[in-house]
């Protein structure tokens, strides 16, 4: 959601015995995207986006992640960043008379479960900047590897937040609704927290060496219950569709 303006991170831990050459290992990724403009608008918007993931961290008799900058098997952690960009009333007309939501900043993590064909992943992540609000995600991939070098995914979304979360990116207070006008035929809405959206991802990825990669990514996604019924979703898009092409180099230190 907002992934324009998403900063994804992931970091999968497994406590092994390490290798006597073990390395830091890690993948930055940067790219283009495109994903509306915010929650609920029927327009897209093309900007940079990026990601990064940690495969391997050596420190004393501990090694996390996979060894020699492999997958790790098994359960897990991940950590979880997200960055969400300012909205405001003045930059589209059809928000007239809201208040203008600033930036955040949401920090987190989770738990996961890798395997040779699957992975699933629970996240939790809390507003640090922007907003104080509690957020998680619910997801899997089935995966299929047709050769060495490319690595396709496929599997649902799940998208959770709390009331003050709800409220603030779907709901219209009376002041807000009483700017009613220049575009703006908003009315009061208070929106309560639960499943937020869900939806579907896929990606591919292709190794044009052991450091360079390319990763294209499509997410498609549904407003569900109180998000779906805002007037904010109503007057704009009850989904949303997010594609990114990310070029992809791993680090080993």
């Amino acid at each position: 959601m907002l992934s324009s303006r998403l900063l994804s991170a992931a970091l999968v831990t497994a406590l092994l015995p390490v290798a006597a050459a073990a390395q830091n290992t890690l993948s930055i990724g940067l790219g283009p995207q495109s994903a509306p403009s915010y929650f609920g608008s029927s327009e897209n918007e093309t900007s940079l986006t990026g990601a990064f993931s940690i495969q391997e961290l050596n420190f004393g008799p501990l090694s996390l992640g996979g060894s020699e900058g492999g997958t790790a098997q098994g359960f897990g952690f991940a950590a979880s960043v997200r960055f969400i960009g300012e909205r405001s009333g003045a930059e589209y007309s059809e928000l007239a008379g809201t208040e203008t939501i600033d930036a955040a900043l949401e920090l987190g993590g989770g738990l996961t479960y890798t395997a040779d064909n699957f992975y699933v992943f629970a996240l939790a992540r809390k507003g640090v900047t922007g907003h104080d609000a509690l957020v998680g995600e619910l997801g899997a991939d089935a995966i299929y590897r047709p050769s060495a070098p490319v690595e396709l995914r496929v599997g649902p979304r799940f998208f959770f937040g709390d009331d003050e979360y709800a409220q603030q990116y779907f709901g219209v207070t009376a002041a807000e609704a009483a700017e009613a006008g220049n575009g703006n035929t908003l009315t009061a809405y208070n929106a309560k927290g639960g499943l937020l959206s869900q939806g579907i991802e896929a990606s591919a990825s292709y190794a044009f060496s052991e450091d360079w990669g390319l990763t294209g990514t499509v997410r498609y996604e549904e407003f569900a219950n109180d998000a779906a019924d805002s007037p904010i979703v109503q007057q704009g898009s009850d989904n949303a569709t997010t594609a990114s092409v990310l070029v992809t180099r791993r680090f080993s230190f």
